[in-house]
């Protein structure tokens, strides 16, 4: 019941760019392990230096002040004033697929991936499937984390567990946000530098740089306050994102069978029920994957409408006072994009980049 007042909420804020109060609120999905790692959500961890493959961190502050103030147009302005930086920076990016308009705020500026990036690593197991290399037939050790110290190794140590089939560990990845399923499928493809490969050269994408497994990203999760400061690491910006989920969506990159395993996990995503579809119509289609972790909160995906009409969004957020106020803010963001892309004049050209 306080979930869906806190959205009502929002809902009616959607309408004159109001800023949410700041109050916590508890973990509620199967991401949850992330923020229960934290007990405090809005606590900035101590700084030091970390065991890491680059000798300088790539971090740098940012502020507010920093954020535009223009826009192109008056549904980007409206997404702009939901999703003021004032209580942590968020960050969205959307495309219309039939006309190729795009909205962005802060859309060119990195953003902790989370479990986002595992639309990435399975999209570069299925290329390998593709390729001849895999099967979903195939079976791999669920990868479990080893308890150790924070920072203490470059790579989290991890054991071999249970086996499961390929696709056992795609839906477990992406219907479940499973990160043992997920560095299963890591390993097997090579690792985050497979994945970045995949990304660049055969999707021929930038901004996007994962560095590190699930084990790794959670185990040392929260030396930076995402709310505060650009962590490059384990990060994407919101417009590589839509257009990942683009060129999935339009089978560029993957063969039709594995273009299917991919989205029909997306379709049947489990976690983030509060983030991308809780203020949509309950006839819209949603294909997506969330992500979460210390004052962070994302969704991205594929938004149908029953009029037959596709959008790509992408929506992260950090800060707000709270997890419940972050899924709040990316569900009121969701909702003013789809209802900006209902109302577009169907004649509105498409876009030559697209």
């Amino acid at each position: 019941m306080k979930n869906r007042l806190i959205l009502r909420a929002f809902s009616a804020l959607a309408l004159i760019g109001a800023a949410s109060p700041v109050i916590a609120g508890p973990s509620t999905n199967l991401e949850s392990t992330f923020d229960q790692t934290f007990r405090t959500e809005t606590k900035v961890q101590r700084s030091g230096t970390i065991s890491a493959p680059v000798s300088i961190l790539p971090v740098q502050t940012w502020s507010p002040a920093a954020a535009p103030s223009t826009y192109t147009s008056s549904l980007e302005a409206q997404v702009a004033s939901l999703a003021n930086s004032a209580q942590g920076r968020i960050g969205v990016a959307a495309v219309d697929l039939d006309t190729g308009r795009t909205v962005s705020v802060l859309g060119s500026q990195p953003f902790p991936m989370a479990s986002t990036s595992k639309i990435a690593i399975v999209a570069a197991f299925l290329q390998g499937v593709d390729q001849g290399r895999y099967s979903l037939t195939d079976r791999y050790p669920l990868m479990l984390p080893v308890p150790s110290a924070k920072y203490s190794s470059t790579i989290a140590p991890v054991r071999a567990g249970p086996t499961l089939s390929a696709l056992e560990l795609i839906d477990r990845t992406i219907i479940h946000s499973d990160n043992r399923a997920t560095d299963a499928l890591l390993k097997v493809v090579g690792g985050p530098s497979a994945v970045n490969q995949w990304v660049r050269n055969s999707a021929g994408l930038s901004g996007f740089r994962l560095d590190r497994d699930i084990a790794t990203l959670v185990r040392d999760d929260g030396q930076y306050d995402p709310a505060r400061v650009v962590d490059q690491r384990d990060s994407a910006t919101p417009l590589t994102m839509v257009q990942l989920l683009t060129g999935i969506h339009q089978g560029r990159w993957l063969s039709a069978s594995s273009n299917a395993v991919l989205l029909s996990a997306m379709e049947r995503c489990v976690t983030g029920r509060g983030r991308l579809k809780a203020l949509l119509p309950g006839d819209a289609r949603v294909l997506h994957k969330t992500g979460t972790l210390s004052n962070t909160s994302s969704d991205v995906g594929i938004i149908n409408t029953p009029d037959g009409r596709t959008f790509a969004v992408a929506v992260y957020v950090t800060g707000q006072g709270g997890k419940t106020y972050r899924d709040a803010r990316i569900a009121s963001i969701a909702r003013a994009i789809y209802d900006g892309y209902q109302v577009e004049s169907p004649s509105f050209g498409r876009s030559a980049s697209r």
